[in-house]
């Protein structure tokens, strides 16, 4: 007798607490579907082979899709990929591998691609389900979207990158001065490795004269204050001092408390260095201009002592004012124009003459107001000719002003000889008013004729107040003046 034919009274009835049970596990089903329903997060359930059973609102939102019940498996995505971005079949996720193997899962990560192409990064929490007999009956598996937390350790980890490799020293300590981070620039700047400063106080930075900065910053950081471009001095490992410009803002956590202190420190010495030569150059310029205002009147006065008429007066004038527009032109630098260079090479008797003939008219004879003898060297173009030039220019424009050439009987007598490696100038002057050295404050064309001997000529310079006037001794490389 086949099914259709059976006995009614064959066919086995429930009695009335198993229909009760079936009922409430039933009712509970359905409540549990709505409580999961509810659920923010994203929760689905599949059956033993992987068929998705259920998934609740969250779910579609992430998956930006909805799966078809009973026929979608292991996951409602349109398309999943591995965390690095390879393409990862339905049947590899997480919710595959738990029913797979039998077992939870927690934290696996995989990124989720809507239809419209949006990629959600997420972790998934698959877990099996079992019956009372112990066999499987399915799984459910929450989503959790971590989009805002990768997009936080992305900014982070560029953050980071960004901190490593400025150019700039950047350092952090907390609030008793000790450093806890450490980036390369640092690690230029101050030559201390990381792990050498790491646990260290940041005073180690600090020059003697300067501890007392950190507790003055420390103060200021643990009440919240930023300071801005700070220039300061510190010590590297190497003992040496640099100039920083230093910017300390304070480290808060999440609650908002000042934990620590961060700080940038730039290397400014070339813009110091750059400031200073500014300073030099300007201070040059304004010497220049007021020692040829000055030249100019002695030029007038020089020329009218033997003027007998204004057209003499006039000629005399102009002479010795082209002259001296020709010395001044060697004082200044040059080119790289190679046929300026040339132009530039000469001897040092010829530069002397050069440098000298404003205050000598050729009316007056070559020995009447200087003197020059001794050995005739060569002087190479470019930075010697200048260098020079201008010590000559110096020498000659204070002779007009103060010394020799001021009165109508005072002469310079200028020598040069070579002794061994060595040209030696001596600048002798005579006849001229009685001296007085009076303050011994060096003033700026003195600063000025002392940096070009030493630092461009390699030389030696000296001055001795002698009775009868005003003596100087320059001694130079004869390499320098080649080169």
């Amino acid at each position: 007798m086949d099914s259709l034919t059976k006995n009614p009274a064959d066919v086995p009835v429930k009695d009335s607490s198993q229909l009760y049970r079936d009922l409430c596990l039933d009712e509970a089903m359905l409540k549990g579907n709505d409580i999961l329903s509810a659920l923010p997060a994203a929760v689905y359930t599949t059956d033993a082979s992987g068929l998705i059973t259920f998934y609740n609102p969250a779910a579609v939102e992430l998956w930006g899709i909805e799966p078809v019940l009973g026929d979608s498996t292991f996951c409602g995505s349109w398309k999943l990929y591995w965390a690095d971005g390879r393409p990862m079949r339905h049947d590899e996720c997480p919710m595959a591998l738990a029913l797979k193997e039998r077992r939870a899962i927690k934290g696996a990560e995989a990124v989720a691609e809507r239809p419209d192409g949006t990629r959600v990064p997420f972790l998934a929490y698959p877990t099996p389900l079992f019956d009372s007999d112990g066999s499987l009956s399915g799984a459910v598996n929450t989503l959790v979207d971590i989009t805002s937390r990768k997009s936080n350790e992305e900014a982070a980890q560029r953050l980071a990158a960004i901190i490593e490799f400025s150019d700039d020293a950047i350092l952090a300590t907390d609030l008793e001065g000790t450093i806890t981070n450490w980036n390369r620039g640092a690690e230029r700047l101050f030559g201390y490795t990381t792990g050498e400063v790491v646990g260290r106080p940041v005073t180690m930075l600090l020059p003697p004269d300067r501890q007392d900065e950190e507790p003055a910053i420390l103060a200021r950081i643990r009440r919240g204050e930023h300071i801005e471009h700070y220039e300061t001095v510190r010590q590297p490992r190497d003992g040496s001092l640099v100039d920083i410009s230093l910017t300390v803002s304070p480290v808060k956590n999440a609650a908002g408390t000042v934990v620590g202190m961060s700080k940038i420190a730039r290397d400014i010495t070339d813009r110091r260095r750059a400031q200073d030569q500014q300073r030099l150059l300007l201070s040059e310029m304004n010497h220049r201009v007021k020692n040829l205002l000055v030249l100019a009147s002695s030029v007038v006065s020089l020329s009218a002592r033997s003027a007998k008429s204004v057209t003499e007066l006039a000629s005399d004038v102009r002479e010795r004012l082209v002259a001296l527009a020709r010395a001044h032109q060697l004082t200044l630098p040059r080119t790289s124009d190679l046929a300026l260079q040339a132009e530039q090479a000469t001897t040092l008797h010829a530069l002397i003459q050069t440098i000298t003939s404003p205050f000598v008219l050729p009316a007056e004879g070559a020995d009447a107001r200087v003197r020059v003898s001794g050995s005739d060297v060569p002087v190479a173009a470019g930075g010697p000719v200048t260098s020079i030039a201008l010590l000559l220019h110096e020498f000659v424009t204070n002779a007009a002003k103060y010394g020799a050439l001021s009165t109508p009987e005072g002469r310079v007598d200028i020598n040069s000889s070579e002794e061994g490696d060595q040209v030696v100038l001596t600048w002798t002057e005579s006849g001229g008013p009685a001296v007085d050295r009076g303050d011994d404050a060096e003033g700026f064309g003195g600063v000025l004729a002392r940096a070009t001997v030493k630092g461009q000529l390699e030389g030696t310079i000296s001055r001795e107040w002698r009775p009868n006037g005003l003596f100087i001794r320059l001694s130079v490389t004869r390499r320098r003046l080649k080169a």
